[in-house]
């Protein structure tokens, strides 16, 4: 029996020891962690950093040069409500995720579709909103098109802005079809309106906006969209403190119905259409 209790007392002064140590150096990992958290940097801080790109309606600068849009609004309140200020940092669309990982801002607002390929490089949140792809129309070189097999031939010219969604949806859905890729929506735009292809692949509801302000050049050859895709927020890799807080946040905003009501707002009617035109 005494050799049994000179055995097992040091046994378990040993494993109280061991377990101490690692409930201390727990301790520390966690500390460690939330102090290298993104949202504790921007609290910290007092300043929200956003990446964007412009693109109509989700982002768009109005008659006094501010940025307005429906992403705008998602970004301010978010801000409002970590009671931090915002800071937007407009950002071309093929290098938005380079730059996120490079610390140039804090987190990606801007429309992104949560695909695995992008999430090989970032953490994205849970969906914020839907969206999908649309195709705008050349009435002309496009006469009489009314399906996506149409556009799929080698002698059909579609127009994306490069980097994003549009372009990895054309290549699926219209393979055949000649893809010519810009670095902003408006030029690919304007490269409708010349003549020079005959249809752009855009988030909706872009393409619609764009058959209603083009109505003598441009048309919608499709009703509503082709695809359906989650669009999330986009923070770096590894920053689950950040992720849990966004994802709390979009929850509790979509419960409000302040989500539903502002995509409404931005892509249900025209009463913004004065601020930017």
């Amino acid at each position: 029996m005494r050799r049994l209790y000179w055995f097992v007392v040091p046994l378990v002064t040993l494993i109280l020891m061991i377990a101490t140590a690692a409930s201390a150096s727990a301790g520390e990992m966690q500390r460690q962690l939330l102090e290298e958290s993104t949202v504790e940097r921007i609290l910290q801080r007092g300043v929200l950093r956003v990446g964007m790109s412009t693109f109509v309606p989700w982002a768009m600068k109005d008659k006094k040069g501010e940025l307005v849009g429906f992403e705008i609004d998602v970004a301010r309140r978010l801000a409002e409500d970590m009671g931090v200020e915002v800071a937007f940092v407009p950002t071309k669309w093929d290098g938005i995720i380079t730059s996120l990982l490079a610390g140039k801002f804090d987190v990606i607002i801007g429309g992104m579709g949560i695909t695995p390929k992008r999430s090989l490089k970032v953490n994205f949140t849970i969906p914020y909103d839907y969206t999908g792809m649309s195709l705008v129309a050349h009435k002309e070189l496009a006469k009489g098109f009314d399906s996506l097999e149409e556009f799929n031939r080698p002698d059909v010219v579609l127009v994306a802005r490069l980097g994003a969604t549009p372009v990895a949806a054309a290549r699926k859905h219209m393979p055949k079809a000649e893809i010519r890729q810009f670095d902003d929506e408006s030029q690919a735009i304007q490269e409708l309106l010349n003549g020079k292809a005959h249809a752009l692949v855009a988030s909706a509801p872009l393409p619609a906006f764009q058959a209603v302000k083009h109505p003598d050049k441009l048309f919608l050859p499709l009703e509503g969209t082709f695809t359906r895709e989650p669009i999330g927020f986009a923070v770096t890799k590894g920053d689950f403190d950040t992720v849990n807080f966004l994802n709390g946040w979009i929850t509790v905003v979509e419960a409000e119905g302040w989500l539903k009501e502002r995509k409404h707002y931005w892509f249900e009617t025209k009463d913004w259409q004065d601020q930017v035109q």
